[in-house]
């Protein structure tokens, strides 16, 4: 359960950051409210210590350790069931990272209570928020449905962030990293710390840059965060607002399998062929996006007993990636040519995304003896506009601000909670959450003038009204260990892909997950150690499984009945004074029940099916574990770790021909910190993939039958083989 958890992360905080020096007023009764009344913002969100929950914690001081640039799925990588992926292979640009199997569109997110999930696509796009690690006071991972949240579905765990919260004296940082494949990071950080004892502000201004380790996966990012409180004597109004903006060269395609041993770092995006028959690749190959939020917060202290806390937030995104697109069907795109017999021709285009994302939290908690309880929600409303224009084609035409599709969606998103935990009698407590959610999604237009990139038209309604009950029992056997089990029911809506990629006549309906848990903790002075079984089961789980439309589109659809189910293992002990070990480990089962493939038939046309029986979700590794060393003596600090992940299939097939082998990857941390004048200056480095180690995390299969035999095209991404970060933070005050 959650106050068992092994902060593996934590003891993976293997440099040494500094922080400002003890501030008197941290230790006055009136700096220890305000900090109190920070605490509020997240205190719903985050189940009480006794609550039957699977999580772990990220401190700020583990957040700042690792913090060599990268985004918070390499963070997050070192924690149980954890896999991170990166397109570039450096850790920096498009990221993502899948827990129990479960990519991010199954992970629900927040900041602070409020969701950052994409409202249509279900998922979060980490490289519209550079660097936003440096501005967190810590993060907790949820696994399995866990608690009530804001915003999306907890389909297979939640990741509930905290911004940085209140320092008593004033403060500047500089935080600068640079290293492998022309990768850098300058940070500057500064606050006032507590003026007059009544308000507070910081800010940070960040810029990230890399090549990356795939052939032009180059990524620049910058990003901003500002805060400014007032506190009274038992209440807090925060604002805070941050935003991110980035240019990344696309390298969503990956590595053919056949590229895989002679060219490993070889990007086919924005690759063409001249007239003169020279391949060249567009240097405007590009992703543009920009991202705003804004957070304005309350909390109140009302007793000993209770507390409040609301919050107005909104969110504007706007962007676009742009393409080459060789032999383009000019048709398609709204274009014909001056000779009525050109039907083709190549073309640049651009999709943009223009958003915005508003809404309100509140929760209010009681807090006394034997229980603890929490009434809360959110209410929430997403306005997208989707549209795509093409900027230039050779020998033909184009208007100025050309578009060849417009649409729009709206989602409507409600939900309340109320939980409580209660200390029965003789170390037995209980632990209730019911949530009740309420969707209402639109897409397109119901007169059909709206279209998507194909010219298909769009119209989509729907209403989802979900009961999400969550109960569970945890029992202290004694003062060092104790044992939880829980029960929780989530439902989740189809996401925009499901219903633009729904075959013909084929109507996606909600998934369901059932989520049975069993834990154990124990502690002692030098030894923890937990373990938690779990088993998920899924009702009309919405997957690719190989079918295609009329137009040759890859489609989803919901299988009835599907599973994950195993066991995490955690342990620590402090091996010296000096010494500690940390580890885990995942051994997990993910099938489908009756699976049948769709491949299509180049022969004779149309599809082919092929009933499989049961067999693996993709992307689930049977096996995952890491292993962390950790040394500290005075100023200097040394680690050493180790990441195993276990072969994944591409698709849902378990084919070994489709497949990401197993992978044991191993790093090392040195760092020494030290005190010159007004300064703490500590001074890090790293070397990732120590042994060089060639592997892959993510990829993509197309499947065909030609010629009697079983075809393929696909993509992988592999990862950087052996790198350096170094890093200098200088913490003034």
């Amino acid at each position: 359960m959650n106050r068992h958890c092994l902060l593996l992360a934590g003891c993976a905080a293997l440099t040494l950051a500094p922080r400002v020096r003890a501030q008197t007023d941290a230790d006055s009764v009136q700096f220890y409210l305000y900090r109190q009344l920070e605490d509020v913002v997240v205190a719903a969100l985050r189940p009480d210590a006794s609550a039957p929950v699977a999580s772990s914690t990220l401190s700020e001081e583990a957040i700042r350790g690792q913090n060599f640039g990268q985004d918070i799925p390499y963070l997050l990588s070192l924690t149980p069931s954890a896999v991170y992926t990166s397109d570039g292979g450096a850790g920096v640009g498009y990221t993502g990272v899948r827990i129990r199997g479960a990519d991010a569109t199954r992970i629900n997110v927040t900041l602070n209570g409020v969701p950052l999930n994409d409202a249509e696509s279900q998922g979060v796009f980490w490289v519209n928020m550079p660097d936003l690690a440096s501005s967190l006071h810590d993060i907790q991972i949820q696994r399995g449905v866990g608690a009530s949240t804001n915003g999306a579905a907890a389909f297979g765990a939640s990741i509930n962030m905290q911004t940085e919260t209140l320092r008593g004296r004033a403060y500047g940082e500089y935080d600068g990293s640079a290293g492998s494949f022309g990768t850098y990071r300058n940070a500057f950080k500064a606050g006032t710390g507590l003026i007059g004892g009544k308000a507070a502000f910081d800010a940070r201004l960040s810029n990230i840059s890399t090549n990356g380790y795939v052939d032009r996966a180059a990524a620049h990012l910058q990003s901003y965060y500002l805060s400014g409180a007032y506190y009274g004597d038992r209440r807090m109004l925060k604002f805070i607002t941050f935003a991110g903006k980035e240019r990344t060269y696309q390298a969503w395609t990956g590595v053919p399998s056949a590229d895989l041993h002679s060219r490993r770092t070889y990007n086919p995006c924005g690759e063409y062929t001249d007239a003169q028959g020279v391949t060249r690749y567009y240097e405007n190959q590009t992703d543009n996006y920009s991202q705003q939020h804004y957070q304005l917060i309350y909390t109140q202290q009302a007793g000993e007993a209770w507390n409040f806390h609301a919050a107005l937030h909104y969110t504007r995104g706007q962007g676009f990636y742009e393409d080459y697109k060789a032999d383009a069907k000019l048709v398609r795109y709204l274009l014909s040519a001056p000779d009525p017999s050109v039907s083709k021709a190549d073309l640049v285009r651009q999709k943009w995304l223009d958003n915005d994302f508003y809404g309100a939290t509140f929760s209010v908690n009681y807090s006394k003896q034997r229980l603890k309880a929490a009434l809360g929600g959110a209410v929430n409303y997403y306005d997208g506009r989707h549209f795509g224009r093409v900027t230039w084609a050779d020998s033909v035409p184009v208007p100025l601000l050309h578009e060849f599709y417009r649409n729009t969606a709206a989602k409507y998103d409600a939900s309340a909670y109320a939980k409580a935990s209660v200390r029965l009698w003789a170390g037995l407590s209980a632990y209730a959450d019911m949530q009740f959610r309420y969707i209402d999604y639109r897409l397109g237009s119901k007169d059909g003038s709206q279209k998507d990139d194909s010219q298909n038209q769009l119209w989509t309604h729907r209403t989802y009204p979900f009961f999400n009950p969550k109960a569970g029992l945890a029992y202290a056997l004694n003062a060092r260990s104790e044992l939880f089990a829980s029960f929780a029911l989530a439902h989740r809506e189809p996401a925009r892909d499901n219903f633009t990629e729904a075959g013909a006549g084929e109507e996606p309906t909600y998934e369901t997950l059932y989520d049975y848990e069993l834990g154990y903790a124990l502690r002692t002075g030098r030894f923890t150690l937990a373990a938690t079984a779990y088993f998920m089961q899924y009702r009309n789980q919405l997957i690719r499984n190989g079918k295609i439309s009329e137009i040759g589109e890859a489609l989803t659809a919901n299988i009835p009945r599907s599973y994950r189910t195993g066991i995490e293992l955690q342990a620590g002990v402090r091996i010296t004074d000096l010494l500690r070990w940390d580890g885990n480990a995942a051994f997990s089962q993910n099938k489908i029940l009756d699976f049948t493939e769709y491949v299509d038939d180049w022969d004779n046309g149309g599809q082919q099916e092929f009933h499989l029986g049961t067999t693996d979700i993709a992307f689930s590794p049977n096996v995952v574990a890491n292993s962390v060393f950790a040394f500290g003596y005075g100023g200097f600090s040394a680690g050493f770790r180790s990441a195993y992940v276990g072969r994944q299939y591409i698709d849902n097939t378990t084919s070994a021909l489709r497949a990401l082998d197993a992978y044991f990857v191993n790093g090392i941390q040195a760092g020494y910190r030290f005190e010159a004048g007004w300064a703490v200056i500590a001074l890090n480095v790293q070397c990732s993939n120590l042994f060089n180690h060639q592997y892959e995390t993510n990829a993509w299969v197309y499947s065909y039958l030609y010629e009697g035999r079983r075809g393929q095209d696909d993509g992988y991404f592999p990862q950087a083989g052996r790198s350096f970060m170094a890093r200098l933070t200088i913490a003034f005050n």
